[in-house]
Order: structure tokens, then C-alpha cells, then sequence
């Protein structure tokens, strides 16, 4: 094999790995939402399922300290997040639909 025709092997194989880690990246990253979503349902339900009466208490990012907090306004701030998730991976399975089509 010449010197030219092992430089544009060795430039498509390095191209082919940099595409797997990027499929391997996006994966990585549904799976992350994913898991979000399900944490994030946790939470709706458990506060939605609480009592009126019940404290609720929020802690502070990065520290064991925690913060009387109200329960509706926690409970809408978290259904919020939830639907801003769900967007975020309906967007990327969108983006994965329209690429197959290509």
C-alpha cells in the first residue's frame, strides 16, 4: 500500500471513531434524561400526594442545609421542570427521527 493510501485509511478510521464517540455522547445523554424524567416524576407525585398541612423543605445546592419552602409553589416549580425535561427529549428524539430520514 502506498504512503498516500495508508494516510486516507488511517483519516477514515479516525473519522469513523470520532462519529462512534459522538453517537456514543448522545446516548449517554438520553440515558441522563431519561433518568431526570423519572427522578423528576418521583418528586411530582410525592409532593402532590402530600398532605396540606405537610412542611416541605428544600435543600441548598452543594450543602446540608435546608429550607422551609411552600408546598404549591415547590409543587408547580417542579411540574415546570418535569415539562421543560419532557421537551428536551422529545427535541432529541425528534433530531434522531429526522436523521434517519436523511
Amino acid at each position: 500500500m502506498s504512503g498516500r493510501a495508508l494516510r486516507q485509511e488511517k483519516e477514515e478510521e479516525k473519522e469513523k471513531e470520532e462519529a462512534d464517540a459522538g453517537e456514543s455522547a448522545k446516548l449517554r445523554r438520553k440515558e441522563e434524561l431519561g433518568r431526570r424524567i423519572k427522578e423528576q416524576k418521583v418528586v411530582v407525585d410525592e409532593l402532590s400526594n402530600l398532605k396540606k398541612n405537610r412542611k416541605v423543605y428544600r435543600q441548598q445546592p452543594n450543602s446540608n442545609i435546608f429550607f422551609l419552602v411552600d408546598r404549591t409553589e415547590t409543587l408547580s416549580q417542579c411540574k415546570n421542570t418535569l415539562d421543560e425535561l419532557k421537551k428536551a427529549h422529545q427535541e432529541m428524539e425528534n433530531s434522531e427521527k429526522t436523521k434517519i430520514k436523511k
